[in-house]
């Protein structure tokens, strides 16, 4: 389970900002669906503001720290790393990006973070607490034109890597932790699952690359039954659903793009009635060319959604409301909140524009996220949480009213005007 995920200067946050899922003791409420472990874990967070605001750059960071861990061993040499400073300050420009991130794996508490511009990595660090206090495994820094790394009497692993407090194999543009698990280190190989396996996150651009992911699971029988289930009770009258096979000669080329190499793609079945409201055959639909958008990107997150589930991970989206109805919405919000289709606590973390569920019947306070610019364009991340409750809240009404903040100021549009110039 994800803990606290922290970040300065990359995108639009200049300072740092930290997304906390340890809910707060002075707020009450859904304790017993939202609220796991001795640790107090919230299990979802949802997060508002106006456009640009920095919603999205919340999720890329998080994206972004994940895809360099799995992958900062693949980068050539001469590559640059590919981080975004804060771009709007003199002071940041050239400065380094830091991320930072705790989380539960296996019961075991881990953090872990790295600063980084685009030529090196500058410092790396991860501890962990398999009881209660926390221990170094390793720290990584550089100055003076080298590398030096401590490492922590756990972390033996570390050791073949390490001479006269010199890493011998990591290169400056990669992460030890990486190279560490490729030599089958026990600790390192365990944090590089979470990473890989226990922590995903999505955005609405990569959604056939989710979707690529789901039609995969669907052809596991025991996920075929799963995900005809969830899209089932998501009401979209689909009878069955099911990988066909179609020579791909016979496909346009929009349809092609969304097949694998194997030339399958994804058949739904429908009833047909006739004036007697009999139904009298079924029909079978292309995914792809005859069902809503709506019913595609469910389809698309019915993978990921399952899998998250039944495995007990975390689930990040952005602009998760995209193309669904509020009452589906409600329906994806209240698996992960319920304590039968979620028995292994998978958290779900989201952006939205949705207010419906502005609403304490859906979370608590500190559930509640909001993004804000200031004035110099830098990110501020808060919760519901900072502000005083009274006995006449209502959450959506007082967005709207912007006692919040984390709303578009809309200005008075008048064609013709020439602002004043003439």
């Amino acid at each position: 389970m994800l803990l606290e995920f922290s970040v300065k200067n990359f995108l639009s946050f200049k300072d740092e900002i930290t997304l906390s899922l340890f809910a707060l003791d002075d707020i009450s409420g859904h304790e017993r669906y939202n609220i796991v472990g001795e640790q107090k874990l919230l299990k979802t967070a949802v997060i508002y503001g106006a456009n640009a605001s920095g919603k999205s750059n919340l999720i890329k960071a998080l994206w972004f720290m994940r895809h360099f861990v799995i992958n900062s061993l693949e980068s050539k040499s001469e590559e640059e790393i590919d981080v975004k400073p804060f771009e709007l300050s003199t002071e940041t420009l050239n400065a380094p990006s830091e991320f930072e991130i705790s989380f539960l794996s296996q019961d075991v508490y881990y953090r872990y973070g790295f600063i980084i511009d685009k030529k090196r990595v500058h410092q790396e660090w991860l501890y962990y607490a398999p009881e209660e206090q926390e221990l170094k495994l390793f720290e990584r820094q550089f100055e003076n034109a080298a590398y030096t790394v401590e490492l922590g009497k756990d972390f033996k692993e570390g050791e073949p890597l390490v001479e006269f407090k010199r890493p011998k194999l990591t290169r400056e543009r990669a992460l030890f932790l990486s190279v560490v698990s490729q030599f089958n280190g026990e600790i390192s190989r365990k944090v590089m699952d979470w990473f890989t396996h226990e922590f995903k996150v999505l955005f609405a651009t990569q959604e056939e690359t989710f979707k690529g992911f789901t039609f995969k699971k669907l052809k596991e029988r025991h996920y075929k039954a799963d995900i005809l289930k969830f899209m089932q009770t998501a009401d979209t009258a689909i009878e069955d659903i099911e990988v066909g096979e179609i020579a791909e000669q016979e496909l346009p080329e929009d349809v092609k793009k969304m097949l694998l190499s194997n030339a399958k793609m994804v058949v739904t079945k429908h009833r047909v009635f006739n004036a007697k409201g009999e139904m009298t055959h079924s029909i079978n639909w292309s995914l792809g060319q005859n069902e809503s958008e709506g019913t595609q990107k469910l389809f698309a997150l019915s993978g990921p959604i399952i899998e998250t589930l039944k495995n007990g991970n975390t689930l990040v989206v952005d602009e998760l409301d995209s193309k669904l109805h509020p009452m589906i919405m409600r329906f994806i919000i209240n698996l992960f909140n319920s304590s039968k289709e979620n028995p292994n606590h998978a958290q779900l973390i989201f952006a939205t524009h949705d207010t419906h569920l502005l609403s304490h019947r859906f979370f608590r306070r500190d559930q509640i996220l909001f993004t804000e610019k200031d004035q110099y364009g830098s990110t501020d991340l808060y919760s519901l949480a900072d502000y005083e409750r009274t006995a006449d809240d209502n959450y959506q009404s007082d967005y709207f009213k912007g006692k919040y903040g984390a709303i578009p100021f809309i200005g008075k549009l008048v064609f013709g005007e020439d602002n004043g110039e003439r």
